[in-house]
This record gives structure tokens, sequence and C-alpha cells, in this order.
């Protein structure tokens, strides 16, 4: 008897309250070019009839669908369920109400194997679900590959999310796990675990292979304050794990910990219509200078290292700039006058 085909690419689909945009996404999926896949879906205690659709592509697919049926636990122990079971030598993500292209899995994968990659990462669009619209096309210019060991400082060039991205696998199956992972921003969690594991190479496939659905009421995600703890919880414990393990990395972390939490962070706090924000751009900075301080003098934030790759690592010395000289608020108020009057959104 002849054994099976390595699985190339395991695909994690988790699934809570997403009936309405499941059959488009697992469709997409089913129909990759790329035969030697699995697409591993939980379905995470959803209250609607996920589990249903699920078991009629298990029953038609079921060289391909794996379903894990479970308790809701959330995302965050949900991929860690997925990351479990896979078999792939490389591991992917899709979210349930996105879709991807035929040629998704095959390009990453491709990518990822040809050059002995830990992590391949392709573009993708911004669609409002509502109208089909294309609000942006990001991650699609050409990008030189890098190492992670050996220049981790553009790491802070990768977007947060994993849908986008093949990882492999055995360094997904290493990771640490967080005792209390944050409520938001645990995509960007989930990424900072990830590269911890990680020695390798990062290579860019410059084609816009998924469709990330975005609701027209939700542009904006702000944050509300008691989430704040949560996040400044994970991050500290993140940087333990660093310290204790990978502490040539440190200086990318606290660059990474600016963008995501000085910036990224501070801006969703500041679409609150009662936000103060000067004072949350004063608690972030003290939250900085404490625990990840080297965001001030890093590396790979100043104009050498800036001009020399150009792209996102520009914009983020040109705003960290804004931030030293107490700018930032004054920044924040135009940056959400060009979202919300011009729609016109930067992305970092």
């Amino acid at each position: 008897m002849s054994e099976a085909p390595q699985i190339a690419l395991s695909i994690i689909v988790p699934c809570y309250k997403v009936e309405k945009y499941l059959p488009r996404c697992l469709d997409s999926l089913v129909s990759q070019t790329l035969e030697n896949i699995e697409i591993i879906c939980i379905n995470d205690g959803s209250p609607d009839r996920c589990i249903d659709i699920l078991r009629d592509y298990e029953r038609d697919y079921p060289e391909k669908v794996i379903v894990i049926d479970k308790n809701n636990e959330g995302v965050w122990k949900g991929r860690w369920d997925g990351i479990k079971i896979a078999r792939g030598e490389y591991i992917g993500f899709l979210d349930s109400d996105d879709y991807a292209l035929p040629t998704f899995s095959e390009s990453l994968y491709t990518a990822a194997k040809a050059n002995s990659a830990d992590i391949a990462v392709c573009g993708f669009d911004r669609v409002e679900l509502e109208t089909g619209k294309r609000l942006s096309r990001e991650m699609t210019s050409e990008r030189k590959p890098f190492s992670i060991d050996g220049d981790p400082g553009r790491l802070v060039e990768l977007n947060g999310a994993p849908w986008n991205k093949c990882f492999r696998a055995d360094a997904l199956k290493s990771m640490y796990d967080l005792n209390n992972p944050p409520t938001v921003l645990d995509d960007l969690a989930f990424h900072l675990l990830a590269y911890q594991q990680m020695h390798g190479k990062v290579i860019f496939v410059p084609e816009s292979l998924v469709r990330y659905m975005v609701r027209s009421d939700s542009i904006i995600n702000t944050v509300r304050k008691e989430q704040v703890a949560s996040i400044f919880s994970a991050f500290l414990e993140i940087k333990k794990i660093y310290e204790s393990s990978r502490p040539e990395l440190i200086s990318a972390l606290d660059a990474i910990a600016f963008l995501h939490l000085g910036v990224s962070l501070v801006f969703r706090l500041s679409c609150s219509a009662h936000a103060k924000v000067s004072q949350e751009v004063s608690r972030m900075t003290q939250y900085l200078d404490n625990n990840f301080p080297s965001w001030r003098k890093s590396p790979y934030i100043n104009f050498s290292y800036a001009s020399s790759r150009g792209g996102a690592l520009v914009k983020i010395y040109i705003v960290q700039m804004l931030y030293k000289a107490h700018l930032l608020p004054a920044f924040l108020a135009i940056y959400r006058f060009m979202i919300y009057r011009l729609h016109v959104d930067i992305k970092w």
C-alpha cells in the first residue's frame, strides 16, 4: 500500500457566528490549486449553523476538511487547538468571514519551501463587506527577503495578522503560550511568540491573494480602557520570554512595541468620543519607557536604517520624531480626519 502524500500546508480556520460567510471561505479553500493541504476548522461553540455547514464540508471533502467542535474558548485557544493536530510542513490561517484566491496556498508554500523560509507573506485586499468595494491593497510591493537573525528590525514591516502568511510548522508547535492572552492585539502577540522561535528567512509574495472583509461600520475599531490592562500584561509576559531566550531580539521587540502600542493602540484609543488623547499618550509613553526603553534610540528606528530599507520603516521613523516632539495628539487628529472625512488610510 502506497503512503499518503505528505501534507504541505495546514490551514486553520476559527469559526464563530459566521454562518453567512463560512461557505464562501470554505469554497475558496477546497478549490486551492495546491492539492496536498488540510483545512482544520474550529467550531468555537458557535450558536448559529456553523457546525452544520462544517460537517457538510467534512462529509464532502473527507481528505481535506477536519472539524474540531468545542466549547467557546475564543480564537486564541482555537488556534492552539488547530496547531496541535496540524500535519502540514507549514501552517497558515484564514478568518472564516474572509476568502482566499485559488493560488493562495500554492504561492505561499512554494515560496517558503523554495527558500527554506520560516515565514512566507503575501499581499491582500481590504474589501467592504456590504458593497464589495476595495478599500486598499497592501503588502504587494516588491520586498527583499531577510533573515530574522541577520536583520530582525525588518520584522516591523510585517502586518500583525496571520491570515496572509504561512509559518514553519515545527516553530509554531514549539511556541510558548501565554498565561493571560490579550483580549485585543492577540494577533500581534501570536506573531511575537512565533518570531521568538524562528531564526531563518522571511520571504514575500507580492501578490494580493486574500480578501479581508471589512464591515463599513467598523473600519475604525476602538479599544476600551479596560482592555488595555490585558494588553500591557501580555506584552510584559512576552518581554520576559524574549529576555530569557532571545535577548538579541529585544531591540526589535521594543521597536514593534512602539509601533503597535505607542502608535496603533493609542490611535484606536483616540477614536473614542470621550478619549483624552494627551493623557493616553502620556500613559503609553511611561509604559514604553519603563518596559521597552530602547524604542527611543532604537537601531531600527533611525534615519540611516529607514533610508536604507524604505517603506514602513520610513513612516515609523517620521512618527517617532513626532512622538518625541510631543506632536502625536495633533498627528492623530489629522489621521482621524483623513480616515473619517477623506476616506484615506495610511497603513503602517
